[in-house]
């Protein structure tokens, strides 16, 4: 393969997603949804028109990246070894979904895949990635625990002219050099959709409190940027008394409701930054004694059992946040390695869930 470009390219930033050909304009979902109630594997209830959609295809903005600007090589996507590293434990229903599809779109294109689990555990990230390119991994699609510290596998990744997709998270690093594109929401938007509901739900009146995403990669840091402006710029009457990180999982997400409850008991509305951790602060208002709806609840995500928890009234709203990634991932990869321009950051669309349309929407959730 050709040396790497020795130009570097601009950081990636959130922008709407660009120069995908325009089968990615519509991608249908493989992984379907999950209840944790109903016993079901995640592939088992049909979710096929929840896929990932670009957000404004047609939008010719953006910087793209290129397979000779990257410094790779052409390959043939269907006799190539992808290699996927997942960062958490999958008992968060986003994980299990994430991993169903890629596995499912994998399948599907008939896909040599290669898969690492680092069980939420950074270090083991790093060496999964590293053992995924010893095993002969020619591409690699990373959902990134941290966004730092990714220097050992892109230089590991740059000495062999691997092309490298994230997903969900991005990594702070240069894009067209270090690695090609981020595939994932405007987690930003989904902060300020968050906050909307939040507004809408309390009147814009009362004390708030944040459960924070785990620290060290951009998803908590624009998820909270975006509902912390929003609140500052449309309802001066919501005041944030309360942030605490819940580490995107619902057990943490309740001792530190638990603890909220104590300290401000006259909390008015809880903005858990994934379902997980709103679920967990159901469960500690419960335990509390509180009835459905005495204190509001926003998240993100779109899990079923948060979907449910709308029909249940103990959650107000949740922003989702769409992990059927395999298609667009792929496809982008196709597109990439067969010499085409692909988008640096490409967007997805993300929709929501309100009273309004919960129960009807209830089977497209995850």
């Amino acid at each position: 393969m050709k040396p790497l470009a020795a130009r570097h390219r601009t950081p990636a930033r959130t922008l709407l997603a660009t120069g995908l050909v325009a089968s990615l304009a519509l991608v249908s979902g493989c992984a379907k949804s999950e209840d944790d109630n109903a016993g079901k594997d995640p592939g088992s209830a049909g979710a096929s028109d929840r896929g990932q959609v670009v957000a404004s295809p047609s939008t010719g903005s953006g910087p793209t990246c290129a397979i000779d600007a990257y410094g790779a090589e052409k390959i043939d996507l269907k006799s190539a070894t992808v290699g996927f590293s997942q960062s958490e434990k999958e008992a968060n229903p986003f994980r299990i979904a994430e991993t169903a599809s890629i596995k499912a779109e994998a399948d599907k294109q008939g896909v040599k895949l290669l898969t690492a689990n680092a069980q939420s555990q950074f270090p083991k990230q790093i060496s999964d990635v590293q053992d995924l390119i010893a095993k002969g991994a020619d591409l690699l699609v990373i959902a990134p625990l941290n966004s730092d510290g990714w220097e050992p596998v892109l230089r590991s990744a740059s000495a062999k002219h691997i092309p490298i997709i994230t997903i969900d998270r991005k990594i702070n690093a240069t894009a067209c050099k270090d690695y090609v594109s981020f595939i994932g929401s405007d987690f930003v938007e989904q902060g300020r959709r968050a906050a909307d509901r939040m507004i809408e739900s309390t009147g814009g009146k009362g004390e708030i409190a944040i459960l924070l995403g785990a620290a060290g990669n951009n998803v908590t840091t624009e998820r909270t940027k975006g509902f912390e402006d929003r609140i500052k710029e449309k309802a001066p009457g919501l005041r944030i008394v309360f942030k605490q990180t819940g580490e995107f999982a619902r057990e943490k997400g309740q001792s530190v409701t638990e603890n909220l409850i104590q300290s401000k008991p006259g909390i008015t509305g809880i903005y858990a930054e994934n379902d997980e951790m709103g679920l967990g602060a159901v469960n500690a208002l419960k335990g509390a004694g509180k009835k459905p709806g005495a204190v509001k609840i926003v998240t993100i995500d779109g899990t079923r059992n948060a979907v449910q928890g709308i029909v249940d009234g103990w959650i107000d709203g949740v922003i989702e946040s769409n992990p059927r990634f395999g298609p667009l991932a792929f496809q982008t990869l196709d597109s990439f390695t067969k010499g085409g321009k692909v988008s640096q950051d490409v967007v997805i669309q993300d929709s929501a869930y309100t009273k309004d349309n919960a129960e009807a929407d209830l089977g497209k959730a995850y």
